[in-house]
């Protein structure tokens, strides 16, 4: 049942746009346009920069976990369990790669619902299911297609 819900809720494919604009030094304003969130500052930490907002790093790491934590949430109320609360933790571990470039390694989230004693029996089908229908988590997972290119700009 709970996958026939998902489905109707989810078309087969969409688009999401934004553009990122250079601030200074390293840090960028994230533009959503019209009818998105307002814009947001993203920046590298000290050294390389002056961590005026969430740096990529961080940003993946709370997309894992905030698209985990809404999956689980979306799941528990079609499931009829009340969720008064929840908290996610999220640590990201970087490290080198065999080249001795800093890669992302490894996103811990661990997500601490917070759920009435006499409903926790009825989570079972939703702990079992939900990071499958996660759309960030299961693309990182599976890998994606990215395509970059560059269009230089005189100045």
């Amino acid at each position: 049942m709970l996958d026939s819900i998902v489905s109707d809720l989810m078309s087969d494919e969409s688009t999401t746009a934004f553009t990122l604009t250079l601030k200074d030094h390293y840090a960028f304003t994230v533009d959503f346009g019209a009818d998105g969130p307002p814009p947001i500052t993203v920046d590298e930490m000290p050294p390389l920069g002056h961590a005026e907002g969430p740096g990529p790093t961080r940003l993946l790491g709370s997309a894992l976990a905030g698209c985990l934590g809404a999956s689980l949430l979306f799941c528990l109320r079609k499931a009829r369990v009340d969720v008064p609360a929840m908290r996610t933790d999220v640590r990201v571990t970087s490290g080198r790669n065999a080249k001795g470039r800093l890669r992302i390694q490894k996103v811990e989230v661990h997500i601490a619902p917070t759920v009435p004693a006499d409903q926790i029996p009825r989570m079972a089908r939703c702990l079992d299911v939900f990071e499958e229908f996660c759309t960030v988590t299961a693309g990182v997972r599976e890998g994606f297609q990215i395509e970059v290119s560059v269009d230089t700009q005189p100045a």
